[in-house]
């Protein structure tokens, strides 16, 4: 079984297998985690990006970590808020889905989430906590996951998550 964890702290810093880039549909670097990331990683993260035409909201690619202590960056593009009735749910859960499958693709043991959309995407904290939380413990177990941190940018985001997880340590399935 995956051990999942909330930690505060910077993504671009985290010695894991992968971490996962809060991206838009260009894939080529804007702000937030991913404007973050894209510095970190270095000029040649563009370079490979470009290369892959973008992305579709709801998928994720994967690129090499460059001058990342991570060796994977997974771009994930997650959906905009839109009230909850333009299909988010759905596609910021096949976010988490599909880097997961990135994962067993590209042999991951460790990966590194940030709370995908629910900065300028505006997607409700909780409710995006709620689905990140229920998509990885259904499916990181079959991809070959052992250790999910998701990373918390802030105390009210790290708040949500280490509570999601003390109740399902308290209530597990």
């Amino acid at each position: 079984m995956a051990k999942l964890l909330a930690v505060e702290g910077d993504i671009t810093q985290l010695k894991v297998d992968a971490i996962v880039n809060a991206a838009n549909s260009s894939l080529l670097g804007g702000g937030g985690v991913d404007g973050a990331i894209h510095r970190a990683a270095g000029p040649e993260l563009v370079a490979a990006c470009e290369k892959l035409h973008g992305c579709a909201t709801g998928d994720a690619k994967a690129t090499p970590g460059f001058r990342l202590p991570a060796k994977w960056v997974f771009h994930a593009v997650g959906p905009v808020w839109q009230g909850g009735d333009r299909r988010e749910d759905t596609l910021l859960a096949s976010c988490y889905r599909r880097c997961l499958e990135l994962a067993q693709e590209h042999h991951v043991r460790s990966i590194a989430f940030p709370a995908i959309s629910t900065g300028v995407y505006r997607f409700p904290p909780e409710r995006a906590a709620r689905i990140a939380l229920t998509t990885v413990r259904a499916h990181a177990d079959e991809n070959g996951i052992e250790e999910v941190q998701f990373v918390c940018f802030g105390a009210e985001t790290f708040a949500i998550y280490q509570r999601l997880l003390n109740e399902n340590a308290a209530n597990p399935r």
